[in-house]
């Protein structure tokens, strides 16, 4: 097994470019860190997808026997702290192919969340598990919304992002697709024409935007919807924040 140890060795310094959104589209890599995470890559993407693992000593004794038939590289604690996102690492990481899907690649069949110019990577990785959860088939990442392989959003997304399609296009784009298809498309924001959102018959098929944390959605955007939903607040709040939004809709209005 190949043992790196030196802060000075190419692939340590090209695992760092990594961090950036630069490095990832030269290289068409991205590393993700954790052994969550990297178990959940291993056991939902394609073998050839996973191009290494980095491990300490400590991490390959415990995880070494789940490890098999994968090009794994063993480094020393200093390489794991060089590389980390974090401050504290767990000492395992993968090196994996970036598989940017397209929207000529996916059908949008199904329930789909459109995300409008979000930013916050916490925001991001709650909306995707949230949509994981309530059975969505997809998310599609639009033009402002933080990259699916920054390294924030790659941990709040908790292993969802292997789980359903995640898709980085144009909103304007995949909203011609759904509209040419006949999906009602929902968008958010409270207006004297916006819908109360229980009142929405459940749905198999359909998507559900979801704004900018302070702007709310693309005016074009709404002008493009079936309907645009509110959620009635009854306390002093003024809003909710938009991943919490983004789950109460979901779970109501999915078939």
């Amino acid at each position: 097994m190949e043992r790196i140890a030196s802060k000075q060795n190419k692939k340590v310094k090209e695992l760092k470019k990594l961090a950036t959104a630069k490095g990832r589209k030269k290289s068409d890599q991205h590393l993700i860190e954790s052994w969550h995470l990297v178990q959940e890559a291993i056991n939902n993407l394609p073998k050839k997808d996973v191009i290494s693992i980095f491990v300490t000593d400590d991490q390959y004794l415990e995880h070494g026997s789940d490890l098999k038939d994968l090009n794994v590289i063993s480094i020393s604690d200093e390489i794991a702290s060089e590389i980390a996102s974090t401050s504290t690492t767990q000492g395992i990481f993968a090196l994996c192919k970036i598989n940017n899907q397209s929207l000529l690649d996916v059908k949008l069949d199904g329930a789909w969340l459109l995300l409008d110019d979000i930013q916050d990577p916490g925001n991001i990785g709650t909306m995707v598990r949230t949509a994981d959860a309530a059975g969505f088939a997809g998310v599609i990442f639009g033009d402002g919304t933080a990259s699916q392989y920054n390294s924030k959003v790659q941990r709040s997304m908790q292993g969802s992002q292997f789980h359903i399609k995640l898709v980085k296009a144009p909103l304007s784009s995949a909203v011609e697709k759904l509209k040419l298809q006949k999906t009602p498309i929902y968008g958010t924001e409270l207006n004297p024409d916006a819908v109360n959102y229980k009142e929405i018959t459940p749905l198999s098929d359909f998507a559900l935007i979801m704004g900018n944390e302070g702007n709310g959605m693309n005016k074009s955007l709404l002008k493009e919807t079936t309907n645009n939903l509110y959620i009635p607040i009854k306390g002093k709040a003024e809003s909710l924040n938009v991943a919490i939004a983004a789950a109460v809709i979901m779970f109501q209005i999915i078939k």
